[in-house]
């Protein structure tokens, strides 16, 4: 991005980066500290993540507040406009992000201690840790204006749909072996579609960043492979 004469218009924009930043490194904390939670039955941990969702509202107000008065006070256009656009939408999308995350910590007192078998627990957090990684990615990509590297993690996203579709199936199996863990299995898919809407976040983020840095919209039909969309949805 091009240097202002306007000194402080720079600062405002750069502090509206770093909001934005701050939002993703804390939502990256709480996707994983809420599935850690979750596969080591840790109520306290959780209940951070729950009292760390306020925190993600409170970034996502303050960078709508200056994002609103550089608006006013600067008016700007063209590149500076989509960027300023853009980071209010990546926000929003952040912030969406956390409270999936919050969904995930407020199951954990339900599924209960030992409830998840080994191998479901390897399936869920390594569904996780690929949702990590696109959080964190998405973010270093809208930082280094790395046009392609945010359309690959578009694409990417459906690698987070196939794992999504064989953590469903497997508790599916799980649940008709024994009726005893529908009800824990309940909770994990629903957790698990939480992560999978996570990952679509981050796809919007990469869709904003992208048109931020190149002034172009991606086209609209994304690449998915989620199987069960239309079986369960998440709160």
């Amino acid at each position: 991005m091009g240097e202002h004469t306007v000194t402080s218009f720079d600062e405002d924009l750069g502090h509206i980066d770093r909001l934005i930043r701050d939002m993703g490194d804390l939502a990256g904390a709480m996707v994983a500290a809420s599935t850690r939670s979750l596969l080591e039955n840790d109520t306290a941990m959780a209940q951070r993540v729950i009292s760390d969702d306020a925190l993600m509202d409170a970034r996502q107000r303050e960078l709508d507040d200056r994002a609103i008065t550089l608006i006013a006070k600067r008016q700007p256009m063209a590149q500076d406009l989509r960027r300023v656009v853009g980071a209010i939408r990546m926000a929003a999308d952040l912030e969406r992000i956390g409270d999936l995350a919050k969904n995930i910590a407020k199951r954990v007192s339900a599924v209960g201690e030992g409830a998840a078998p080994r191998s479901l627990s390897h399936s869920i957090d390594a569904m996780a840790q690929m949702v990590m990684a696109q959080v964190g990615a998405v973010i270093a990509g809208y930082e280094g204006r790395d046009a392609r590297g945010l359309v690959q993690l578009r694409d990417d996203d459906r690698q987070i749909d196939v794992q999504y579709t064989a953590v469903f199936r497997e508790l599916l199996t799980y649940m008709m072996e024994d009726p005893r863990n529908i009800t824990a299995c309940t909770h994990l898919l629903f957790c698990a579609k939480n992560l999978e809407r996570i990952g679509d976040h981050v796809t919007n983020i990469a869709e904003n960043a992208y048109y931020v840095v190149t002034g172009q919209q991606l086209p609209l039909n994304r690449p998915k492979t989620d199987e069960t969309s239309v079986t369960v949805e998440a709160d």
